[in-house]
């Protein structure tokens, strides 16, 4: 989570009060069928947003499917029972609305952010695909072309192949479920069958393995009605064991080397395993994070690029490039890319991350920088929120009730960042940002790769 100079100061006059007034309402049910159910009121504007988040991400997709909860996501656009192809789309275009979908680690996503008198209709439209997704050949096989052409494009294509996002948890992790190249092999996507979308969508696209929020201006009555409506009747199905996602710890540092055809200059990604979230080494290191990658004030941006000047960028965070510090749940790293100077390597770069980095671990962080990093993250996590017409207060909430069975976190978070002191931010860098915690991966233009 990210927010500027200007904010932070803006926000430090009224922090203390922010974390005594901050509450969202929540009310929170689950259906006969199983599936959770969260309201948020919000009349503010006359706006609602109505997200369903499946939980299914390419973490557990099957083993030689690699990228198939991704090309899954495409084909829930392609019609169901009593909506065309690329109808649900026009239908909510036409009603003032926008939509979207994505694909992250331990979840797939689905919302509508509506005008509010168009909130039974969005709640029909992803109860329909939910009951009945259209799978036919034809679907299948154009958004396998769709995915591919995005793999194409996106990745094989491009300067360093998003290798700080993509490559990095495939080098840094050994169990193939956090380690496989989730975007998608060619030959993994082509390979997919009808009879491969039809088990995945009665598998997981079950509304025991699911959640619905709806957020904004409604109530919890109206809510909750039209859910069990619209829902209600879908009935659940039998959820497989999950797979066992742990991931052994790491005991020493992993490097790597690799050319690219594309690239012009060169750039190293780095990152450490993370603690479990929601744990307090997970609060202490949240804290840090804004201290060292955030703007120009943060610690590795004053010294890699003001201070010894062999950088041009840096930037980092949790759940890097993909989400945010609580919408995912199993091994996570934090990752970190610094584009640096054509005449230096990347062990160059590490010598003064590892200078910056064990200055916190020996010498700790100042009461004013933690004042600072609690003021930085309450607002980022504010804005956060608000991001999307309020499609990040949604998908927060449904995230909390996904994994945690607990929506209602989003009011203590705050409270428990508030708690941590300096003292945990240093013993929390002490044990997770050493060497032997991390892996590597330095990306020179062509010719420099080992």
């Amino acid at each position: 989570m990210r927010t500027s100079v200007l904010a932070v100061c803006l926000a430090a006059a009224s922090a203390s009060a922010s974390a005594q007034t901050f509450s969202v309402p929540v009310v929170y049910n689950k259906l006969p069928n199983g599936l959770r159910v969260v309201v948020s009121e919000n009349h503010a504007a006359p706006v609602v947003v109505v997200e369903v988040m499946y939980r299914i991400g390419f973490r557990i997709e099957p083993q030689n499917r690699t990228g198939f909860a991704h090309l899954f996501e495409h084909l829930m656009f392609q019609g169901s029972e009593h909506v065309g192809k690329f109808e649900h789309v026009r239908i909510v275009n036409e009603n003032g609305g926008t939509l979207n979908g994505s694909t992250r680690f331990d979840h797939t996503n689905y919302f509508e952010v509506m005008p509010s008198n168009a909130l039974e209709l969005a709640m029909w439209l992803e109860a329909d695909r939910m009951r009945s997704l259209k799978i036919t050949p034809e679907n299948l096989k154009n958004q396998q072309d769709v995915v591919s052409e995005e793999v194409r494009v996106n990745v094989l294509n491009q300067p360093y192949g998003a290798f700080e996002w993509l490559g990095l948890p495939q080098k840094a992790n050994t169990n193939w479920y956090n380690a496989h190249n989730f975007y998608g092999d060619l030959k993994d996507l082509e390979a997919a069958t009808l009879d491969d979308v039809k088990t995945f969508f009665d598998t997981y696209y079950a509304p025991n393995n699911a959640v619905l929020v709806v957020s904004g201006d409604t109530t919890a009555d109206e809510a909750m009605t039209l859910a069990a409506k619209h829902f209600g009747a879908i009935p659940s199905r039998p959820l497989p064991p999950r797979p066992d996602i742990k991931e052994p710890p790491q005991t020493a540092e992993k490097t790597f080397t690799e050319g690219d055809k594309l690239a012009r200059t060169p750039a190293v990604a780095f990152g450490y395993h993370l603690p479990d979230r929601m744990t307090k080494d997970f609060f202490a290191l949240s804290l840090l994070d804004p201290l060292l990658v955030s703007d120009e004030s943060a610690k590795l941006y004053q010294a890699l690029i003001k201070e010894n000047q062999i950088a041009a960028n840096v930037s980092g965070g949790f759940n890097y490039g993909l989400g945010n510090n609580f919408d995912y749940n199993g091994p996570m790293l934090y990752t970190f890319r610094v584009d640096y100077r054509p005449d230096l390597k990347g062990a160059d770069v590490l010598k003064v991350v590892d200078k910056v980095i064990s200055a916190v671990q020996e010498h700790g962080i100042s009461d004013e920088e933690l004042k600072e990093a609690k003021v930085s993250f309450r607002s980022s996590f504010l804005e956060t929120l608000e991001a999307g017409g309020g499609f990040g207060k949604a998908d927060l909430l449904a995230a909390l009730a996904l994994y945690d069975d607990e929506p209602n976190r989003i009011n203590t978070i705050l409270g428990e960042l508030e708690k941590i002191t300096a003292a945990d931010v240093q013993q929390a860098a002490k044990k997770w940002l050493v060497p032997s915690n991390r892996t590597v991966i330095d990306r020179r233009p062509e010719g420099g790769g080992k």
